[in-house]
């Protein structure tokens, strides 16, 4: 059997030895436990600022139960928890920073395995981020979604029911006091959003890489199935280290393309492609934006959930969660089938028998919900590096588009004046919001579906053209076209553009442009001043070292891992 890596802290012999047992043994371990078996470090993300994973403590318990019962010995850390409602200005600022607390964590402690307790947008990249740089063996467990909100007798979606009864409030047609009595009815249990939002997307893609038990994505938070996967999960890990299984192994080419199918078929969040791409970037997968479109852009739809569908995940979970899509899509000759996964099989195997119990909620690939829906990449002198739209959650009319820009410097300005009646705007104008990506908010905050005007919702539309360098919610909805790279902060095109100036927007020709000559364009560029560096702190060296977001917005210096070599001892 391999030595465990825990041994070089607890199978010393002399003074070193007793140091670091007897330690230990302050909180009742029996000498016994230090004798080679396995150590699985617990990554717990729990923290009642982050709602979405304020029961991990509990989780947490029932994935100790399973690493007993395999003969591991389980050992619980935090590590830095992000929730993005409530911390500011978004927890996409901080995503980089926790990974640094999982992979500082995992390298310098005793740990032979690690379960990763992750729920909320950003717990689950930056958790993966920062194990892959360390490469043992991983199992990642997801929190799992809330139960369905209900309101009115109707079903109320987390994010999504949101951003609906808003535009409600401000054209006058949801009261003021419906509105907040929904507060409660939206969110009643614990767990992550319900939609397919961020968090139930990167759920799903922990599932698609392989990364986590099957089933994982979607079993609600409050369901004992939930407890029973942590249990199993536990059970898991310990033979991944007797097997020596670690990320690398599993974080493949194959896995990350199985995963960008995926997000397709569910019609997942955006904010995948910035993760994916940094999580691809720690384990040295060559990934790009291109293989979004590529291999994704043209794949249907299958999951009718919102926010580009109906149901919610607790509905998913109910006609068989992932691995009913993953079967109809290995079906279609789709999934890299043989990708392995943490239990130590081949994906494929994994699904072969799903069964869907719910057509209406999971269609098949042969009769989707929609067609062509994967996330679409759109190029252009507005965007020469890229940008992302969500087809499967546009406006069809709007995808091919071409209208008079109005801009607006920062997001705080555009809550200034979005709502003033003489603001020179109709509905056939593209509405543009700079400074909000990876450098110029700092963090790249969810603010690309900027409000629409109440003078334009009050004549019945609910969609515009809206572009940014900003992300968007994933339970969020319309044209929006978003990440826009360079951003404006870096001196990207998007800086340059004037309100007045017409943009034409072509989702089918992948195409987004500034109809304005070169000539204005470098005069303008010519009066450009980049935004000065925040003084101190984590934002200076965020803001120093932050890739763009076609780059999956990691620090320079993060790419790549370095192992899981034992940390240099000091005593």
């Amino acid at each position: 059997m391999k030595k465990m890596r825990s041994q070089a802290w607890f199978g010393r012999e002399g003074r070193d030895g007793f140091l670091y047992r007897s330690w230990m043994k302050n909180q009742g371990w029996p000498h016994d436990l230090f004798d080679g078996r396995p150590v699985i470090g617990i990554c717990n993300t729990w923290s009642e600022l982050t709602p979405c994973n304020s029961h991990f403590r509990e989780l947490a318990e029932f994935v100790k139960r399973g690493v007993w019962e395999s003969g591991g010995f389980p050992l619980e850390f935090p590590v830095m928890s992000l929730g993005e409602t409530q911390l500011r200005p978004t927890a996409m600022l901080f995503r980089n920073l926790a990974s640094m607390d999982v992979e500082e964590s995992i390298r310098a402690n005793p740990i032979d395995g690690a379960v990763l307790l992750m729920g909320c947008d950003k717990t689950t990249p930056s958790l993966l981020m920062g194990a892959a740089s360390c490469d043992l063996p991983t199992i990642g467990l997801s929190g799992g979604p809330m139960l369905s909100g209900k309101f009115q007798g109707r079903d109320l979606g987390s994010g999504t029911g949101l951003w609906q009864m808003t535009d409600l409030v401000r054209t006058g047609g949801m009261k003021v006091e419906e509105f907040f009595e929904a507060e409660s009815c939206m969110h009643r249990s614990k767990g992550h959003c319900m939609t397919m939002g961020t968090a139930s997307t990167m759920a799903s893609m922990v599932e698609a890489l392989g990364m986590s038990l099957p089933g994982n994505a979607a079993i609600p938070a409050v369901d004992a199935r939930r407890n029973t996967l942590a249990q199993m999960t536990g059970r898991r890990i310990v033979q991944m280290v007797h097997e020596d299984l670690c990320m690398s192994r599993i974080l493949t080419r194959e896995a990350f393309e199985n995963a960008i199918c995926v997000n397709a078929a569910i019609g997942g969040s955006t904010n995948a492609v910035i993760h994916l791409l940094a999580i691809a970037g720690r384990v040295g997968v060559p990934l790009c934006l291109d293989d979004f479109d590529r291999l994704g852009s043209s794949l249907p739809c299958l999951v009718d959930i919102q926010p580009s569908g109906k149901h919610l995940m607790e509905d998913f979970f109910y006609a068989g969660g992932l691995p009913v899509v993953l079967r109809e899509l290995a079906e279609a000759g789709v999934l890299k089938a043989e990708a392995l996964t943490v239990n130590g099989q081949p994906i494929g195997k994994n699904v072969a028998a799903a069964s869907c119990w719910n057509r209406e909620v999971i269609r098949t690939f042969k009769e989707p919900f929609k067609a062509n829906a994967g996330i679409a990449v759109l190029r252009g002198n507005l965007a020469p590096d890229g940008a992302v739209i969500k087809p499967s959650a546009a406006s069809p009319h709007l995808l091919q588009h071409r209208g008079r820009a109005v801009v607006f410097e920062s997001i705080e300005e555009c809550h200034a004046r979005v709502n003033d009646e003489n603001l020179d705007i109709d509905e056939n104008c593209v509405m543009v919001l700079k400074n909000c990506g990876p450098r110029g908010y700092p963090g790249m905050a969810e603010v690309g579906n900027m409000l629409l005007p109440p003078k334009i919702l009050r004549m019945g539309v609910n969609d515009m053209v809206r572009i940014s360098d900003a992300r968007m919610s994933g339970t969020a909805y319309g044209t929006v076209v978003l990440h826009a790279c360079p951003e404006a902060a870096a001196g990207g095109p998007l800086a340059l553009v004037q309100s007045g100036d017409i943009i034409t927007l072509d989702v089918p020709k992948r195409l987004v442009r500034l109809d304005v000559d070169d000539n204005t364009l470098a005069a303008r560029r010519a009066n450009w001043t980049p935004p000065p560096l925040p003084d101190r702190g984590w934002l200076r060296l965020y803001v120093e070292h932050v890739q763009q977001a076609d780059e999956g917005a990691d620090l320079d210096f993060l790419v790549g891992g370095s192992g899981s070599h034992v940390a240099r001892d000091s005593h």
